[in-house]
C-alpha cells in the first residue's frame, strides 16, 4: 500500500501576500514564492526544507468561525512570553492566555488562531 505525504497546509485568506510575509517573519525561515493557478488566482507559498509548505490561497469569503486546524509554535532561543511579544509586534493578537494550560492562543493578521507553547 502506498502512503501519502503532506505537501502543504493551505490557509484560506483575503491577502496572501500579507499572511505569507507575517508567517515568514514569525517562523524565521523558509522561502516565499508566488504562483498562479489556471483561474488566474495568485497564491503565496512559504517553502521549508524540512516539512510541508504553508500555502496562502485567496478566497472571496471572510473567516467566519474558529479554525478547525491550527499551528502550534515552540520558540527557538526565546522564552514563551518573549516569543509572544515578538509575534504581537509582527501583527499577531493575543486571544487567550489560560492560566492552567501551557499554551497562549494568538491570531495572525487575518484572525487565524495559533498557539505558542514553551520551548522544547
Amino acid at each position: 500500500m502506498t502512503a501519502a505525504r503532506i505537501l502543504a497546509v493551505a490557509v484560506d485568506c483575503d491577502q496572501p501576500d500579507l499572511l505569507a510575509e507575517f508567517w515568514a517573519k514569525a517562523i524565521g525561515h523558509g522561502e516565499t514564492r508566488t504562483w498562479t493557478d489556471s483561474h488566474g488566482l495568485n497564491y503565496r507559498q512559504l517553502d521549508f526544507a524540512d516539512g510541508p509548505a504553508l500555502l496562502f490561497q485567496p478566497v472571496p469569503e471572510g473567516k467566519s468561525g474558529k479554525n478547525r486546524l491550527h499551528l502550534d509554535l515552540a520558540p527557538e532561543g526565546l522564552d514563551q512570553r518573549a516569543e509572544v511579544e515578538r509575534l504581537v509586534m509582527l501583527g499577531a493578537k493575543v486571544l487567550d492566555d489560560p492560566p492552567d494550560d501551557p499554551w497562549i492562543v494568538l491570531a495572525d493578521p487575518e484572525g487565524n488562531e495559533f498557539c505558542v507553547l514553551p520551548p522544547r
